[in-house]
C-alpha cells in the first residue's frame, strides 16, 4: 500500500479487531474459577482503550517484512503488562483514581484487594503468553521473555512508578533530567518495548530494531508529555479519567516544569525525532509513520 492511499482509520480498526479477538481468546472467561478474579481482569482489559501498545507490535512485524500473525502474542503480552500496571496506579495506595477509560476503576468495582491480584495474574499471564511465543531465527524464545520482564521491572515500568510516588506533592524533587526518567521509565520503556517484541517476532534485522528503538523511545516521550498536557486542557470526559489529577496532586509533569507552549514544542520535536528514525523501513514503514503524527495531535 502506498503511503498516499493509506488509511489510519481503517487501520487502526482492523488491527484493533484482531488485538480484541486474540485478548479474548487467551484471557480465561469470566466464568473459570475464581469468577470474582477473571471478571475483575476482564473489566479492566476490556474497557476501552486505544490499544497503542498491541498495535504498536504488529505494526513492527509488518514494518519488518512478517506477519500479524507472528506479533499477536508478543501484542497480547504487552497490553496485559500495560493493563496490570493501570489497575495498580489506579490503587488507593497509589493515585487513588476512580475513572479509567470512561469506567469505573477495577478497585472500585470489585475491592482493593482483588483489584491487586488481577493486576499480578494479568502480569503472570503476559509472560505465560510470550513464552509460548517458538522465536525466530535470530531472536530466541528466552530473549523475547527477558525483553519483555526487563522492561516490566525494577529499573523500567516499576522503578518508574516509584520515582513518581517519590516526587509527587514536593516540587523541590523535581527537575528536567528526572522528569524524562520518570517518563522513559514509566511510559516510554514498554512502548518502545512494544515495538522491539513486535519486530524480534517477525526476525527483525539488527538495524531494523535499533531504528524501532529510537522510534519508540522518542515517540513514547512525545506521547507522556502530549498525556501531560491533554490531563491540564481537556475534561474527564473526554479522557475517560479524572483531569486535572496531575496538577492536584503535585504530580511531575512537562507543562508544570517547561510550561505549556514549551512542552508542546518539545513533543512535536521529538515526534519528528520518530519519524526521521523510520527512513530504514521506506514504504514499509508508512503505518509506523501515521500512528506517530497521530498522537501527535490526539486530543485524548
Amino acid at each position: 500500500m502506498s503511503a498516499s492511499a493509506f488509511n489510519l482509520k481503517d487501520y487502526l480498526a482492523s488491527h484493533t479487531r484482531k488485538v480484541e479477538q486474540a485478548l479474548n481468546k487467551n484471557l480465561p472467561t469470566k466464568r473459570t474459577s475464581p469468577a470474582v478474579l477473571h471478571e475483575a481482569m476482564r473489566h479492566s482489559m476490556f474497557a476501552g482503550g486505544k490499544r497503542l501498545r498491541p498495535i504498536l507490535a504488529l505494526a513492527a512485524a509488518e514494518a519488518c517484512g512478517g506477519k500479524i500473525e507472528d506479533a499477536l502474542l508478543p501484542a497480547c503480552a504487552v497490553e496485559c503488562i500495560h493493563t496490570y500496571s493501570l489497575i495498580h496506579d489506579d490503587l488507593p495506595c497509589m493515585d487513588d483514581d476512580d475513572m479509567r477509560r470512561g469506567v469505573p476503576t477495577c478497585h472500585v468495582v470489585y475491592g482493593e484487594a482483588n483489584a491487586l491480584l488481577a493486576g499480578d495474574a494479568l502480569a503472570a499471564l503476559a509472560f505465560e503468553l510470550i513464552a509460548q511465543h517458538p522465536g525466530t531465527e535470530n531472536y530466541s524464545t528466552a530473549a523475547m521473555v527477558s525483553e519483555l520482564a526487563h522492561t516490566s521491572g525494577s529499573r523500567w515500568l516499576i522503578g518508574g512508578q516509584v520515582l513518581d510516588l517519590e516526587c509527587e506533592g514536593d516540587p523541590s524533587k523535581v527537575n528536567a533530567a528526572r522528569l524524562k526518567q520518570i517518563h522513559l521509565a514509566k511510559t516510554s520503556a514498554l512502548l518502545t518495548t512494544s515495538l522491539r517484541l513486535g519486530a524480534m517476532a517477525a526476525n527483525a534485522s539488527t538495524r531494523e530494531l535499533e531504528a524501532l528503538t529510537e522510534f519508540g523511545q522518542a515517540t513514547g516521550l512525545a506521547f507522556q508529555i502530549i498525556d501531560d498536557i491533554l490531563d491540564a486542557t481537556q475534561s474527564s470526559e473526554k479522557l475517560g479519567k479524572t483531569a486535572g489529577k496531575d496538577a492536584a496532586t503535585g504530580k511531575a509533569t512537562y507543562p508544570a516544569i517547561h510550561g505549556m507552549e514549551k512542552s508542546k514544542k518539545e513533543a512535536a520535536r521529538l515526534t519528528r525525532k520518530a519519524l526521521d528514525a523510520l527512513i530504514v523501513f521506506k514504504e514499509k514503514g508508512t503505518a509506523l509513520d501515521h500512528i506517530g503524527r497521530y498522537l501527535l495531535d490526539r486530543d485524548y
